[in-house]
């Protein structure tokens, strides 16, 4: 008797299992229909330098690769602070924290004329003896470096690089943002950017600089086929910080992961989210390149920032026009870039004006589908603005989709252990210091 309790018993555990299995398989199944080329997604191994979108004219290599990494999170290099006691505070990891996804920790970034990090950046404030138009801070919500390699003009505005949606309008690099010179050097986007963000970022390189902070080797290894004058330089230091930047890969996501074959990689909800991503909720409608971002420039009718505290900003920023920035076409106003996903969930708030303090809050803007920002006009506004019919049950499973399916939880592999200055980083101002428990 007791042994057919037994048997009975395990036949019904058997079922279920087969039951839950059968439901995992028929949500694996729609998905899998929904993206047919899967390799349309998946990134490429960070390690396989080869395989990693990148010019001739700065191919990737070991070498440069940790330069750049060494110089992205040294303090040692921060030498035209607007105050002597602030120089060799800040990093460019100052404003995209590993932590935070490569993000800034809070709303808006503060290189120099902030202090303190709190446990992922959240806790940065403006030094009291900074006035606001001072410091270092940007007028809109710093985008992540993440998954970059895919993106073809930098920049909210897309205002960086000679080629992409910028191909053709050589006439006016230089004439609405002056930093745009530099596309007519035509560098790709990254490797442009990072040359301007050097000096915006009161960054300094030069033979004595690079040679007292204990770095000419490495910039000779790692750049031996730059000239000298150009190599001790911000554009030799932007060469090494953009082959950095382009390997930064969110390759352990789960949504990576199940790409390359586990079945089991993401949560059940995680999938059926991604199906809503794919399907119903149509995000794929932006968010259609390998990084699920684009160079699709799009009007949301978000707020901007100086309306969510940002400092150093105002309803005149012209940054606030978003492409128009750059081409200065009235057709072009408000339309923002669209940003990549991964890693999203780890700092909010979002949209270029941090407006939205969560992903959840994100999802829901759009499933409702009005402009929260009047001054964007009606006829400017995104076709995309419009109501979703998502249910609360869906919002969930988008919502645990894009924070977690969408995460991968191990980017401090791209953060080093200790940098040649041995300073103290993200930051090294006292306060940070503290917090960080960086002697």
């Amino acid at each position: 008797m007791k042994r057919s309790v037994v048997l009975f018993a395990a036949v019904v555990l058997l079922f279920l299992i087969s039951c839950k299995h059968d439901e995992l398989s028929q949500t694996d199944k729609i998905l899998h229909n929904l993206i047919p080329d899967k390799t349309r997604y998946i990134l490429p191994d960070e390690k396989n330098l080869a395989e990693i979108p990148q010019f001739p004219v700065n191919p990737l290599t070991p070498e440069k690769v940790e330069l750049g990494k060494k110089i992205f999170f040294d303090p040692i290099f921060a030498n035209e602070a607007k105050r002597y006691d602030m120089k060799y505070t800040y990093t460019c990891s100052t404003c995209h924290v590993v932590e935070s996804g490569f993000r800034a920790g809070r709303m808006q970034g503060i290189a120099d004329g902030g202090y303190g990090f709190g446990n992922k950046g959240e806790a940065r404030i403006k030094y009291p003896y900074y006035a606001n138009d001072s410091i270092d801070a940007q007028g809109a919500r710093p985008l992540a470096q993440l998954n970059v390699a895919y993106v073809e003009n930098t920049f909210w505005s897309g205002a960086f690089g000679s080629e992409g949606k910028n191909s053709g309008l050589d006439h006016i690099f230089g004439v609405h943002i002056p930093l745009t010179e530099v596309n007519k050097l035509g560098l790709p986007a990254l490797e442009s950017q990072n040359i301007e963000g050097l000096g915006v970022h009161r960054q300094q390189f030069t033979k004595k600089i690079v040679e007292d902070a204990g770095y000419k080797e490495l910039f000779d290894k790692a750049l031996p086929d730059l000239p000298e004058e150009e190599r001790y330089t911000r554009k030799g230091a932007s060469f090494a910080i953009s082959a950095f930047l382009r390997q930064l890969l969110t390759t352990q996501a789960p949504f990576q992961l199940w790409l390359k074959g586990d079945e089991d990689a993401m949560t059940d909800q995680q999938k059926k989210g991604a199906a809503l991503f794919f399907g119903k909720a149509g995000c794929t409608g932006c968010h259609y390149e390998k990084n699920l971002g684009s160079m699709k420039f799009e009007a949301l009718g978000v707020d901007d920032l100086y309306e969510h505290g940002g400092l150093n900003t105002g309803p005149n920023d012209a940054r606030n026009l978003g492409r128009a920035f750059f081409t200065n076409r009235p057709e072009d106003k408000f339309k923002f870039r669209t940003p990549q996903l991964y890693n999203m969930g780890d700092s909010g708030p979002y949209f270029h004006g941090g407006s939205i303090e969560t992903i959840e809050g994100v999802i829901k803007y759009f499933n409702t589908g009005k402009k929260q920002n009047q001054r964007v006009p009606d006829s400017q506004l995104s076709s995309f603005i419009r109501p979703l019919g998502l249910t609360d049950e869906e919002v969930a499973d988008l919502t645990e989709f894009v924070k977690n399916g969408l995460r991968d939880p191990n980017l401090k592999r791209y953060k080093p252990d200790s940098v040649p200055s041995g300073l103290c980083f993200p930051n090294n101002d006292p306060s940070s210091k503290v917090d960080m428990g960086c002697n």
